[in-house]
């Protein structure tokens, strides 16, 4: 038998002062079971997912992924990440058919890397700059640098003389700078407790434009110009010989539709500009300040009464 039956078989007459102290304690600590009829209510996992918080506030997974902000992020960072990667990939062979020398090409190579470099550090810094002192929002600034990447994509398309030296530097800072800052957008909407999966999210974007504007648009047009070549100079080209493409031509509307694709990306963030105005022109570090003092005087508390616990009463 239970110590709840047994303290419920005594009887009034029988119980001494410890069994009614007894009977008490087991009435308090009872569980009080809830009626047939009040069940409780259950949140799946679904059930919120296009119900989301405020902006800032930490989104489920399922709510930044089904999120409209986070589908303009994705299409934004697929024209302009992808596009600038497309023609990183290709500076050596756009070297070739643009006929600057092969120690040239080294130079290219070089310049991308270093101005990638600074192009994170010199938006990453400057972007909190202006954030904080003017709200400008990070948006306004990778739809900025999109249109800067835009003037890269055309140097090669029209194979200004020498612009290609101007192109790698353009192309590279445009590159370097929309990590940090598609990074630190994604963290300031959709809040920090997923993170680590929302941006990894945005950085599928990255493979997807690379794909779409390096496979199926300048490697389809770059192999149909170097046919025609072929065909034109009287020549079989042979299945186990690679294509291979030699002037202006060879570049040319592939990278004014990866231009015109950088512009569309720009066009996307200055809509996530719009639809997220009010949130840059708050101040969005409110919340973490307002979390900081109060971990801070919980812990105060805590070490107070850490030390008061520690002190010997006197006689």
């Amino acid at each position: 038998m239970s110590l709840y039956k047994q303290a419920r078989s005594l009887q009034p007459s029988q119980a001494t002062e410890t069994d009614r102290k007894f009977l008490q304690i087991v009435a308090e600590t009872t569980p009080v079971e809830s009626p047939p009829g009040d069940a409780q209510k259950t949140t799946g996992c679904c059930q919120d997912v296009f119900k989301p918080p405020e902006r800032g506030e930490d989104y489920t997974i399922l709510q930044g992924l089904c999120n409209l902000d986070m589908l303009i992020i994705f299409i934004a960072t697929a024209c302009g990440i992808g596009g600038t990667i497309t023609a990183i990939g290709n500076l050596g062979q756009i070297g070739s058919s643009l006929g600057y020398p092969k120690r040239n090409i080294s130079i290219f190579v070089s310049l991308v890397s270093i101005w990638s470099f600074l192009g994170r550090v010199i938006t990453g810094f400057g972007s909190e700059i202006l954030l904080q002192k003017y709200k400008f929002p990070r948006p306004l600034m990778i739809a900025l640098t999109l249109i800067l990447a835009c003037v890269g994509h055309l140097l090669i398309a029209f194979n200004i003389p020498n612009g290609l030296y101007a192109a790698s530097i353009v192309i590279g800072f445009c590159s370097g700078a929309q990590w940090p800052l598609m990074y630190a957008v994604i963290s300031e909407l959709f809040g920090l407790k997923y993170y680590s999966t929302l941006y990894n999210f945005g950085t599928m974007a990255s493979p997807v434009g690379s794909y779409i504007l390096n496979v199926r648009t300048v490697g389809y047009l770059y192999d149909k110009k170097a046919r025609k070549q072929i065909a034109a100079a009287g020549l079989a080209h042979k299945a186990d010989e690679s294509l291979n493409c030699a002037g202006g031509q060879c570049y040319k509307v592939a990278f004014i539709i990866i231009g015109l694709a950088a512009a569309f990306g720009a066009l996307m963030w200055a809509v996530l500009v719009v639809r997220t105005r009010k949130f840059y022109s708050s101040d969005i570090y409110k919340k973490f300040r307002e979390e900081g003092k109060t971990d801070g005087e919980s812990e105060v508390a805590k070490n107070q009464s850490e030390v008061g616990d520690l002190r010997v009463p006197r006689n």
